[in-house]
């Protein structure tokens, strides 16, 4: 009897959130809830799918620059952990039931430094390169992905700074990232691919 009403008590809240947000976004999936504290820049240009659900601490960002049109979208049945970060200038895309953990950030642009007169927050924002991460992905704890595409049902080891794309069914640990290990389709089975 307690689990049914708690999952009422769940369902009821994400109606409450959905109905009371749903105007702040492009679209908004029902049964999606974002704890709080959460921040939300620019969401007429942020899509997110249904039943999906962001821990606290979320910020996201998709505000275009050097007259890029910007827009986010997240997928259905995704999960993300705490203290997430997802800022777009231009294009991220995320797949249908990806799961990150806590501390991830994923970005398709960079801070300017070029300029060493000029102290770097009164730099531009750079928008560097689209960011696509395929459905089923899995982005460990405090992940950065930068300008680079994370394949289908890929996983990435805690702590990597993701910078070159990524290919589906695929293991990549470190700075930078790299492949350690990848599906192999006909021999059904994870193959270790040697780091140079």
């Amino acid at each position: 009897m307690l689990k049914i009403l708690y999952r009422a008590y769940k369902k009821g809240i994400s109606l409450i959130f959905w109905f009371s947000k749903k105007n702040s976004f492009m679209d908004l999936g029902l049964g999606t809830f974002m704890v709080r504290p959460f921040r939300v820049d620019g969401g007429d240009g942020i899509s997110i799918g249904r039943n999906v659900f962001f821990q606290r601490g979320l910020w996201l960002y998709c505000c275009g620059v050097q007259n890029l049109k910007s827009s986010l979208s997240i997928g259905s049945g995704c999960v993300f952990g705490y203290n997430n970060h997802i800022t777009c200038v231009g294009s991220v895309r995320i797949g249908d039931d990806v799961l990150t953990a806590n501390n991830v950030y994923i970005s398709d642009n960079i801070h300017g430094y070029e300029d060493i007169t000029t102290p770097v927050i009164k730099q531009p924002v750079i928008y560097k390169r689209s960011v696509e991460i395929g459905s089923g992905a899995w982005i460990g704890e405090n992940v950065c992905i930068i300008g680079a595409n994370v394949g289908k049902n890929s996983v990435i080891g805690a702590n990597a700074v993701v910078t070159s794309d990524i290919p589906d069914y695929a293991i990549a640990v470190g700075i930078p990232a790299k492949v350690i290990k990848k599906y192999d389709l006909i021999q059904k089975s994870w193959i270790k691919i040697s780091v140079e």
